[in-house]
């Protein structure tokens, strides 16, 4: 009877040995659920942290974007504003030049006419003063003293 163990304590101790090796496998086995929950709980925390940068760096970007379009807005306003007031400006021009090419036209007509009738002697007489209008006289009188640069070309004009 040696043999089988006596008292049974033996089998006894195999049930409870391994019990607690089921206990420990079991335990180790929530430990590696725990650490593994844990260490997803942390990934996640990470991913949504990243996310989240994200979100915000896109969001400054909006954010800059959103200026940046507004001060070139406001450029291309500004520009605009700056065309109309040229573009009126150059209008503007391009009647005085038109009224002014008439007038260059008249004060040639009027040389012209003054010259037809100044032909017969060739110089300027003061006595010619009584038998014109005042206007001509001043241009008659300009005109033989070299002080007006009569000219034949509008571009001239712009010499004065």
């Amino acid at each position: 009877m040696a043999c089988s163990g006596g008292n049974g304590n033996s089998s006894a101790s195999t049930k409870f040995g391994s019990s607690g090796s089921e206990k420990d496998l079991n335990n180790l086995m929530d430990e590696r659920k725990n650490k593994r929950k844990q260490s997803n709980r942390e990934s996640a925390k990470r991913s949504r942290m990243r996310k989240q940068k994200h979100v915000d760096d896109m969001m400054n970007q909006v954010s800059e974007l959103t200026k940046d379009n507004s001060e070139i807005v406001n450029k291309i306003n500004i520009t605009t504003q700056h065309y109309l007031n040229v573009e009126a400006e150059n209008s503007i021009l391009r009647a005085q030049i038109g009224e002014l090419s008439q007038r260059f036209q008249s004060l040639n007509n009027i040389i012209e006419l003054i010259n037809t009738n100044n032909t017969s002697n060739g110089s300027y007489d003061s006595r010619d003063c009584y038998e014109t209008s005042g206007a001509q006289n001043i241009m008659n009188f300009m005109m033989y003293n070299n002080n007006l640069p009569i000219t034949t070309t509008s571009a001239d004009v712009f010499k004065w």
